[in-house]
This record gives structure tokens, C-alpha cells and sequence, in this order.
């Protein structure tokens, strides 16, 4: 629904050589992990990356507005163009597939709340962008993030480098999507 957007916004960036700032998030009842990835010139960049805690101890309610707070609280200080987010896959264990469920559709709302275009990615479609391979570990994933971001270690906790990844998986993506739409024309 939003390629064309994100493609317009890629020309008008490509035409200005801007850069392009996306924020990826990793959702988790527990902890949700974030990276702010930037493409500069054609270089990614990595600009912030961490992991939101909710209290253990706190109701359902109040660690989801926790979530919600802290992600809006980011999209005010990096201010992205897009947020992609991990699309939840099933789940042996409900219980966890719930609350995991209920975190993304925190970043996904909260996002959209802002006004900005969301993109959701599977696991695989990420390891593959970031990897090469739909198969890769963690800790492949964090190593690739590593290198592809000129970073001495990869982002920890894990939460973070898969944050990071699905933002270069969204970056990557959009490059290729204005690329296809430009020489569709």
C-alpha cells in the first residue's frame, strides 16, 4: 500500500543525495529491540540501537503503554520516513505468540499514529536481505549487521541487531523497489 509512497521518497532523496532514515523494531512483550539505521550516499549508517524493557512485575496494560510510550518517544527524536517492523509467524506456544502479538500491534499503531508508512518483513525475508541465506542463525545476523553497518561488534542485546537487520532488510528492499519502478517507466 505504501511502495509507491517510499518509492517517491526515494527518488526525491536519490535527486538530492539525502539520506534515507528507517527505523526497524523488533517486537517482545518483554523486550522490544530497535535499530535506526540511515542510508547516506549510498552507505549505511547506523544512528541508535537498544532494546525496551517492560517491568516483569507491572499489569499487561501498563508494560504495553510502556512499549508505546518509549516507541513514540523514538520516532520523535530520529524521525524516520518509514518503520518496519517484523511480521509475527506462528508460534508453538500461544501464550508467548499473544504477547508477542500484542507488542507488534503497539509498534504498529504507534506508527501509524505518527503518520508513517509501515512495512512489516518476515524472519526469512530478513535473514535473507541481511545474510543471503533464509537459514542463518543469530549469530550470523548479528555478525552481517556488524559489517554491514562498519560496526566493531554486533548490536547487543540480540533484540537490537535483529532491529537493525530489519531495517537494512526495509532499506535494501526500497532501493530495489525504486530501482524496478525507475526503469519500469
Amino acid at each position: 500500500r505504501f511502495a509507491p509512497l517510499l518509492c517517491g521518497f526515494e527518488q526525491a532523496f536519490a535527486r538530492r543525495r539525502l539520506s534515507l532514515r528507517v527505523i526497524g523494531i523488533d517486537p517482545g512483550f518483554a523486550t522490544t529491540g530497535y535499530g535506526v539505521v540511515e542510508r547516506i550516499e549510498g552507505r549505511l549508517v547506523a544512528i541508535d540501537h537498544g532494546a525496551i524493557r517492560t517491568p516483569a512485575h507491572a499489569a499487561q496494560a501498563e508494560r504495553l503503554g510502556t512499549l508505546q510510550a518509549a516507541i513514540d518517544e523514538l520516532l520523535d527524536r530520529h524521525a524516520p520516513v518509514a518503520v518496519s517492523v517484523e511480521r509475527l509467524f506462528f508460534n508453538v506456544n500461544v501464550r508467548t505468540a499473544m504477547a508477542v502479538g500484542q507488542a507488534s500491534g503497539v509498534a504498529l499503531a504507534t506508527a501509524a499514529a505518527a503518520g508513517l508508512p509501515v512495512f512489516e518483513y518476515t524472519p526469512l525475508e530478513v535473514k535473507q536481505s541481511v545474510v543471503g541465506v533464509g537459514n542463518a542463525s543469530k549469530g550470523q545476523v548479528g555478525t552481517m549487521v556488524a559489517s554491514l553497518l562498519a560496526l566493531a561488534s554486533p548490536p547487543t542485546p540480540a533484540d537490537a541487531a535483529d532491529a537493525c537487520a530489519i531495517a537494512i532488510c526495509h532499506l535494501t528492499r526500497a532501493r530495489l523497489n525504486s530501482a524496478i519502478a525507475r526503469a519500469a517507466k
